[in-house]
């Protein structure tokens, strides 16, 4: 018997003993996460950026898809999800060994420290173990059910509270990034992606909001804060660009009193922005989905070819923005048969400057499992032909099944 069980400290159940609370806890959580098919992370380096309206909005798109959607609010500081739903009087029903969410839909339940404040005049004065464990009860023990989509709305920064998140749900869940246009904004939020990062997880892309102000009279949009240094952070950083989103007094509105800005005003320039971030998300569900189709790709016609794969681990990449390395193969189209291989360092990933490196490496077609929409314009642009969409993860296997024409891939 070990010094612990023998003193009485073993406090694991792993001893033969009833399974402690904690146990209970952690398989509690376990069970609600499993229960969730996509964790979005709505995050920003910088506050005032407008991340909780962009949040909540993400939530009240995705429900009106017809997806069952969790809005978590874990800014215990700042709590702005019950004002943004105008649900600031909406109390929680709690029991000895659940606590329900507030139905804000059929399809979307809200959850957030501000339905247990006694008022919206109520500091919170927490230190970070104590934000941890309300967290991971609000993971454990509310019961969320079957969902679609998790959307986090997490406080600004890089601090317990998106750490507490992106440890306890797990690799797979995904940060989407609010910034707006200025550079004084850019320079945090940079330092967000490569948090994102360092705790494993992926960036699923950024948004620029505050893009221009839509005019109240004639709906034109100015930018009067500037524009495009999302995307270009995107650029520069690898990932996705998911849109921008101007100001809309409406937005403001809807937000003061709860309704569905989505809903009503979905011929806005705003409201647009706004579903065409919510699309990408959108196909996450799609792309899970075991009826995802699959079309056959068409192989070379003759002669020699030389193909580029981004790998990572040796693997294919999920992306190529991601790829650690490009196996390069030369393929014989009228033998069918790989002639060689060899296997190259990725440089830093810009998207022309990728383009431009394959093309210096005379390599004819990139093949590949997604490409962001920049590298595929800078491919076109070197006359390099790209195959995306591949599932099958063997770099040699994809070559063999392109050049004998086997190959499948999704779209």
């Amino acid at each position: 018997m070990s010094s612990d069980c023998s003193s009485g400290n073993c406090s694991s159940g792993s001893c033969g003993g009833a399974p402690t609370e904690l146990d209970a806890g952690e398989a509690r959580m376990k069970r609600t996460i499993s229960r969730i098919k996509h964790k979005i992370v709505v995050m920003s380096g910088k506050g005032g950026v407008g991340k909780s309206t962009v949040a909540t909005n993400i939530a009240i798109g995705l429900s009106l898809a017809g997806k069952k959607v969790g809005l978590l609010d874990v800014d215990v500081h700042g709590p702005s999800v019950p004002r943004l739903l105008s649900m600031r009087d909406s109390k929680v029903h709690i029991e000895e060994s659940f606590i329900e969410p507030v139905a804000w839909s059929k399809n979307l339940s809200v959850m957030s420290l501000g339905f247990l404040l006694p008022n919206s005049y109520q500091p919170v004065v927490w230190r970070g173990p104590v934000k941890m464990g309300f967290i991971k009860q609000l993971l454990s023990d509310v019961v969320w059910g079957d969902l679609d989509y998790m959307v986090v709305d997490c406080p600004p920064g890089t601090g317990d509270e998106p750490l507490s998140v992106m440890q306890l749900l797990g690799n797979d869940a995904q940060a989407v990034i609010v910034t707006t246009p200025q550079g004084v904004a850019i320079d945090d939020v940079r330092r967000s992606v490569t948090f994102v990062g360092d705790v494993g997880n992926q960036v699923l892309g950024i948004v620029e909001n505050m893009s221009g102000v839509v005019c109240s009279q004639c709906g034109n949009v100015e930018n009067i804060f500037g524009k495009g240094g999302g995307k270009k952070l995107a650029q520069e950083v690898g990932v996705r660009f998911l849109g921008d989103i101007p100001l809309d007094p409406e937005i403001v509105r809807s937000g003061d009193e709860g309704y569905a800005f989505l809903s009503v005003k979905q011929d806005s320039p705003t409201a647009q922005s706004i579903q065409k971030i919510i699309k990408p998300i959108l196909m996450l569900d799609n792309d899970a989905a075991p009826s995802t189709k699959l079309r056959p790709v068409l192989p070379p016609h003759k002669g020699t070819i030389k193909v580029a794969l981004p790998v990572t681990k040796g693997t294919l990449s999920p992306s190529m923005h991601l790829a650690e390395q490009y196996i390069i193969a030369v393929a014989d189209a009228e033998t069918k048969k790989i002639v060689s291989t060899e296997t190259v360092d990725a440089p830093a990933y810009e998207p022309k400057a990728a383009a431009s490196f394959l093309e210096r490496l005379d390599a004819g077609y990139v093949l590949a499992k997604d490409v962001p929409e920049e590298a595929c314009d800078a491919l076109k642009e070197k006359h390099i032909s790209l195959v995306k969409g591949i599932t099958v993860n063997a770099p040699v296997a994809v070559v063999t099944d392109f050049i004998e024409g086997k190959l499948l891939a999704a779209g």
